[in-house]
């Protein structure tokens, strides 16, 4: 047999070989997240279901879910352990205090621009001329020529009415 025969057989058993082997990767960081649960930990179950752990045996997890409701659930079927910071905010809404650490930024822009009330007045008293004038502003002058305009344009309407001077 030669290479070009054996090479798209040799593809195939690669190609499986690193499916099953990135696949074993992921269920040993599963089982490795599922050993390090403590008591006291905030769990979601692969349901859905947000829960903090009360015991944990060797196959099994005891769960608090609420005030006197404790649930048995296997081990396999905790789908994640959440920190502390993201159980609370799921759960209980409480969300973590950002704003203190970082800048206090306003809600409008005003204090970025002047910070002096004296500048803001002055602002407030000049008129700035964008070049755009209003109507207003302009004399109400008509031009020389408007009044021959309109003559003509009446003058050729009364032509083409179909009047006594078009017979």
């Amino acid at each position: 047999m030669s290479l070009v025969t054996l090479l798209p057989f040799i593809v195939l058993i690669g190609a499986m070989f690193l499916m099953t082997r990135s696949a074993k990767k992921k269920q040993q960081q599963a089982a490795d997240m599922r050993n390090q649960m403590q008591p006291g930990s905030g769990v979601r179950t692969i349901g859905g279901m947000y829960a903090t752990v009360k015991e944990v045996s060797d196959d099994t997890v005891l769960l608090d879910a609420g005030p006197g409701v404790d649930l048995l659930f296997a081990k396999n079927s905790i789908g994640a352990v959440l920190t502390d910071d993201e159980y609370n905010r799921i759960v209980h809404g409480i969300e973590h205090d950002l704003k203190s650490d970082a800048d206090v930024v306003p809600d409008d822009a005003s204090s970025l621009t002047e910070s002096d009330a004296a500048a803001d007045a002055a602002a407030d008293d000049k008129h700035v001329d964008l070049g755009k004038k209003d109507a207003a502003d302009e004399p109400a002058v008509e031009p020389a020529d408007a009044a021959p305009a309109e003559a003509k344009a009446d003058e050729q309407a009364k032509k083409s009415d179909g009047g006594s001077e078009a017979k």
